[in-house]
Order: structure tokens, then C-alpha cells, then sequence
């Protein structure tokens, strides 16, 4: 099972459980897994677009997405987890002493989703 699949499965339980740092360490990480897989539009191709050329419709407005290997997911899990570990060493004040140890907790939730086998 891949990564991203356990941590999409895991949300509903967090949610039930009321587990707040979970529920927030899974949606933001799964967001980010979401735009990295959004691929980059070409502005210079929309420019000078005539309106009545414009898709409609149910549908007229999704992207094709580009499909992450299990090794992209993987780093960009990694990537969320260093980013709150740095964002929660630069709160060093005791004002902020709640936000740091939060996003310590959010760290080692996504952590655990990345040291834990995949079962097959």
C-alpha cells in the first residue's frame, strides 16, 4: 500500500479520534502531495484567448495531473517534516513555546507514516 494511500486512510480515523495534530499534519501534507502533482500551466499559451473559444461545461475546467513515484511522495513527506522541525526551532521564545511543540508533534506524525513497513 502506498504512502499516500495510508495517509489518506489514517485521516478519517484522526478525525473520528479528534486527534487535532494528526488531522492537521495528514490534510496539509496531503495538499502538498496534491500541488505536486499539478503540472505548470504555460501563461503565454492563455494570453489573447478569445472568451467564446473557452471550454464549458461539467469537467471544461480540470488539469491533467502529472503521477508522483512512491520516491516524490516520500520526499515531499520529508520535505513537510523538515519544514515544521525548522519552523519549530526558529519559535524559540516562550510565547511561542505552544506553536513549536505542535508542529514538533505534526513532525513526528508524518514521521511515524514514513518509518512504518508498507503493508503489501
Amino acid at each position: 500500500m502506498s504512502l499516500r494511500l495510508r495517509m489518506r486512510q489514517a485521516l478519517p480515523g484522526a478525525m473520528r479520534a479528534r486527534d487535532k495534530v494528526a488531522v492537521s499534519a495528514l490534510r496539509a501534507t496531503l495538499g502538498a502531495l496534491d500541488n505536486a502533482e499539478a503540472v505548470p500551466v504555460d501563461h503565454s499559451a492563455l494570453r489573447g484567448a478569445a472568451l467564446e473559444s473557452s471550454p464549458v461545461g461539467a469537467g471544461a475546467t480540470e488539469a491533467v495531473r502529472q503521477e508522483l513515484s512512491e520516491s516524490r511522495v516520500e520526499g515531499v513527506v520529508r520535505a513537510e517534516v523538515a519544514e515544521r522541525l525548522e519552523a519549530a526551532a526558529q519559535l524559540t521564545s516562550p510565547a511561542h513555546a505552544d506553536r513549536a511543540a505542535q508542529l514538533r508533534a505534526e513532525a513526528a506524525v508524518l514521521l511515524r507514516f514514513l518509518d512504518e513497513p508498507s503493508p503489501e
